[in-house]
């Protein structure tokens, strides 16, 4: 693919996800949200898999607009409770996109158990020119007791990240987004373009 500027759509209208990627991704991109693409459908994700979500994504807008495409599907898994919330970590309590009431499920569904561990993953599709590359990310960690950090979104205020003493909810967004499953998935991809 050439360096210049190409126009990219995100398959998300999630401000907080679309300001992350956006500074992962730099200025190599003319880059759309779904509305900004003229895109106002519901993409209903029904895929039992992150890969399933995050390609039927990508190739519903790529079909229907023509532009190339950037969608993820992430989510977090936590061991001792058989991988929940996994696909389901947006609408994890009933409401989707309700963080609040989705960590409170969480930590209510944890109290009493050692286990904590979990890990975020996310999977990302690229379709271009009508093909479709993923790329996966990964981030092992534990669940904490309570909420920690006012920074972030989603589980970020109780996941801290193996290695760190903090949640992604208390790091500068610069660290998290190094080291975070997208960070991780948006480096394959970054390398995968300039290639």
């Amino acid at each position: 693919m050439s360096a210049s500027k190409s126009l990219l759509c995100l398959a998300t209208n999630n401000a907080h996800k679309v300001e992350e990627l956006q500074q992962m991704l730099g200025d190599r991109f003319e880059v759309k949200t779904m509305n900004e693409a003229g895109c106002y459908d519901d993409i209903e994700e029904t895929g039992t898999t992150f890969e399933e979500n995050s390609k039927l994504k990508a190739v519903y807008i790529f079909d229907k607009f023509g532009f190339d495409t950037i969608a993820d599907d992430s989510g977090l898994e936590v061991e001792a409770l058989n991988n929940e919330p996994g696909v389901y970590s947006a609408r994890y309590a009933g409401e989707h996109g309700n963080h609040r009431k989705n960590i409170e499920k969480l930590l209510a569904n944890l109290q009493g158990k050692e286990n904590r561990r979990a890990r975020f993953r996310t999977v990302i599709t690229f379709m271009s020119g009508g093909q479709t590359h993923t790329f996966e990310g990964v981030v092992n960690g534990r669940i904490t007791e309570e909420q920690r950090g006012t920074g972030g979104f989603g589980y970020d205020p109780v996941f801290i990240p193996e290695g760190y003493g903090e949640t992604f909810a208390e790091m500068p967004a610069e660290t998290k987004n190094k080291i975070s499953h997208r960070g991780l998935a948006v480096q394959q991809l970054l390398a995968f373009i300039k290639k």
